[in-house]
């Protein structure tokens, strides 16, 4: 049950709670040596294995640079890797679906950041900081009644 405390003295000794230390992460691997982790954006969702390696991408069986074909998308994806200086350091297999093009870019790198932090924990603080572990959470407004869209009304006349 709970002591009873009548003034400061018996507040001082009284045993107190000693303050939780910080979470620590784990580098959390597969059977095959591989982090996993999923990325969301917008309605894609994205699976990231990553391991050691010399760098080499796949996208739902494609070579990287066919999946995504713009250099914007690529450059997303990368961004991860390279403000933790580790480009070229890790083997990626991705599986991605839903959404296009942009939200599925979007949820690689989240994912992306994500397997890096269960490889390499002391990654955590860098990619937090650079907003990475973030899920963005905007999504499509949904479209109202009486309206055209979500917020364009008709065009109005007159007559």
């Amino acid at each position: 049950m709970a002591e009873i405390l009548s003034s400061l003295q018996d507040l001082k000794g009284s045993v107190a709670a000693a303050p939780e230390a910080a979470p620590r992460y784990v580098q959390k691997l597969d059977t095959n040596g591989r982090a996993y982790a999923t990325g969301k954006r917008k309605d894609a969702v994205a699976r990231v294995w990553i391991k050691p390696g010399q760098g080499k991408a796949a996208v739902n069986g494609k070579p990287l640079e066919t999946y995504f074909a713009r250099p914007v998308l690529r450059m997303i994806l990368q961004q991860p890797l390279v403000a933790a200086r580790r480009a070229g350091q890790y083997d990626l297999m991705i599986r991605v679906a839903g959404g296009g093009l942009s939200g599925q870019a979007g949820a690689v790198r989240h994912g992306l950041a994500k397997a890096l932090v269960n490889f390499e924990p002391d990654l955590r603080p860098m990619l937090k900081k650079e907003g990475f572990l973030t899920r963005d959470p905007r999504v499509v407004e949904r479209k109202k009644y009486g309206k055209r869209k979500a917020r364009r009304s008709f065009q109005f006349s007159k007559r």
